[in-house]
Formats: structure tokens, C-alpha cells, sequence
């Protein structure tokens, strides 16, 4: 294999943007992957919305290929000796941005970051999962600052951690909206509010949300002052959006609560400037990729208790129609790749 060339979708600098990725069809493949990693068979791979600035804001530590879609299912073609991962396994993961993505025909992967594919999910519907799903793990079970740091892999300690609190989730249709909405409801026991648009107030409350609420009808400072001392107010907001739908949603926060947001620090919009006067914390955070937590979310999916969700499947060489999907916001869940179309 070391002489075969493969296809890979091109980022060619830290500014460009998608209008100016390109599609290689001569990458040469890395048939020698460094100690500790995993070469890939990709089936299926998925973009994330605001990625393509990730270099530009995070620049990598070396330089290397700038390549999208840091989502991935797929096969293992080798393998460390010790790895749980032995070629032939079937893998799904969410890869870290210091290297390159997965949009290509062979990619690679460190154990830490792998986990087994859900045997019940096709390859398309497995590269929906991983950025979502960890990332909504991360929300609930360690940034949202309810469950203690020894239990973030410990479900039914974490079940009573967040016995009794309510959450509301701004943008509850899109990728990490749903899996936030879903472990908290369906795992963790939550109260959910779901923000959406009108299309998608039955699909979010279908996930488990109590309430869901269309952001284009509803005002939500006076969505929350309808009900008198404050009932409707709650404990967490985890924000997916940002803009003036985070700003909005410090409105429904009680004091001494907590706001995540993994779009922007949510005190920068913070409507009475000082987040502490409420006695209210705001965590800004980037996930990081974990195969332990979603080797958990594998278990929840084939218990039936979670399920990942494709809103549109491309092939490879029509990535510019789909990164102009993903760039109208308007995604009910995840936009994905599938390699096996005009391989």
C-alpha cells in the first residue's frame, strides 16, 4: 500500500474557506502510521459546522494537510499490536483537529480516540455520532459542573446528580442539541426545554424534551416571566448555538446556575454584564475526543436509549453542496459523507 493514492478533500490554507476546498484524487496513503496509531478504512465521514476555521483559530502544533470532517466510520487496515483495535475491526470516532480529517479514502486514528462501531447503525448513520454525542457527554457530565469529577464514565451516579434540575438547550434539532436533549432525558432523568424552529418542535420533543419552543414565535425572558416565582427559570442552559439565541437564553438561568455554551463564552453576551452578580457560572469549552465515552454512547444505542440522526448523505465529490448545507444553520442533525458513492 505504499504506493497507493487515494481521495482527500483539501483545506488548502488556514483562511480559506469551503468555496476553496478541492478534491485529490492522487494523496498518497500512509501505509506506516506512528506508534500508538491506526490506519482507516473510511466508509463514511461528517463535517462540523464552523471547522473550517478551526486552523485559523486553533492553529495545529505542526504543520500538515488541512483536511475536513473530523467524524468518521470505518474499518481498521492495521493496528499497534496491543490495540483493542485489530485490522478488520469495525470503528467509528471523532478524531482530534491537531491532525488531519477524514474526508478521505484512508485515514488515522489513536486508540484513545476509537470505539466499536454500534453493530445496528449502518456506516452513515455511525459518522453521525461521535463530535455530537461526546460533546453532549462533556456538557452533561463535566462542564454543566453537576456531577462529580469521579463519576463522569458513572451513569447512575450522575442519575442522581441531576435528580430534581431542569435544562434548557438552545438549537435542540441540530447535532449536539439532540444528544444533549437525549442524555439528559432519556439517561439522566432531566427536565429538558428544547429551543427549534417550528419544523422541528415535534422531532425535539420525540427525543424526550418536556417542552419545546419555537425561538422564532417566543421571547424567552417573556416566556419565562408568564409563570410567577420564577418556575419556569432553570438550573443549566447549554447553549449550541450562540449569538441572540445564547443571549436570550440568560434570561431563563436561575441564580447560582450554570450557561455552557460550545459556540462562544457565553459572557460576552451576558445581557446584565457581570455573569457573578447572579452568582452564575459560564463555561466556554472544546471537546476533546474520547473513546471511553463513546464506547458508553455505543452501549446507549444498542439499549435503544439514544440514536444519532443524518439529515442529508453526499458523496465525496459534491462537497460543496454540502459544506452550503451545513453553512444555513437549518441542519436537523448531521450532514455526512458517504465514501462508497463514486468510489
Amino acid at each position: 500500500m505504499s504506493t497507493e493514492t487515494a481521495r482527500a478533500l483539501i483545506q488548502p490554507t488556514a483562511e480559506s474557506n469551503a468555496d476553496d476546498l478541492t478534491l485529490q484524487t492522487d494523496v498518497v496513503v500512509n501505509s506506516n502510521p506512528a506508534k500508538g496509531e491506526h490506519l482507516i478504512h473510511v466508509h463514511a465521514c461528517s463535517p462540523c459546522a464552523g471547522e473550517l476555521l478551526w486552523p485559523r483559530n486553533f492553529p495545529p502544533p505542526t504543520k500538515s494537510l488541512l483536511i475536513p470532517c473530523p467524524d468518521v466510520s470505518g474499518t481498521v487496515v492495521s493496528a499497534p499490536p496491543d490495540s483493542p483495535f485489530q485490522p478488520g475491526t469495525e470503528i467509528y470516532a471523532r478524531t482530534s483537529y491537531v491532525r488531519p480529517g477524514n474526508a478521505r479514502d484512508y485515514t488515522i486514528a489513536t486508540t484513545d480516540e476509537l470505539a466499536r462501531k454500534p453493530e445496528s447503525l449502518t456506516w452513515v448513520e455511525a459518522a453521525a455520532v461521535p463530535v455530537s454525542a461526546e460533546t453532549a457527554w462533556q456538557i452533561l457530565f463535566i462542564n454543566a459542573g453537576i456531577v462529580p469529577p469521579e463519576a463522569v464514565m458513572d451513569i447512575p451516579r450522575a442519575q442522581l446528580a441531576w435528580k430534581g434540575k431542569r435544562i434548557l438547550v438552545t438549537a435542540a434539532s441540530g447535532g449536539v442539541g439532540l444528544w444533549v436533549v437525549q442524555l439528559a432525558a432519556r439517561v439522566l432523568g432531566v427536565e429538558v426545554i428544547g429551543t427549534c424552529g417550528p419544523d422541528n418542535v415535534d422531532l425535539v420533543r420525540s427525543m424526550g424534551a418536556k417542552e419545546a419552543v419555537n425561538y422564532r414565535a417566543t421571547d424567552l425572558k417573556a416566556w419565562v416571566e408568564e409563570e410567577e416565582e420564577g418556575r419556569r427559570r432553570v438550573d443549566v442552559v447549554v447553549d449550541c448555538v450562540g449569538g441572540r439565541a445564547l443571549e436570550d437564553a440568560w434570561w431563563t438561568v436561575k441564580d447560582g446556575g450554570t450557561v455552557v455554551s460550545i459556540f462562544q463564552p457565553p459572557r460576552t453576551l451576558c445581557p446584565w454584564k457581570d455573569p457573578s452578580a447572579r452568582g452564575v457560572k459560564d463555561i466556554f469549552f472544546v471537546m476533546e475526543p474520547s473513546g471511553n465515552q463513546l464506547g458508553a454512547v455505543t452501549e446507549l444505542i444498542e439499549l435503544g436509549k439514544c440514536q444519532g440522526r443524518v439529515d442529508s448523505v453526499w458523496p465525496l465529490e459534491h462537497f460543496r453542496s454540502a459544506f452550503q448545507r451545513l453553512a444555513t444553520g437549518h441542519a436537523s442533525g448531521k450532514i455526512v459523507f458517504d465514501l462508497s458513492l463514486n468510489r
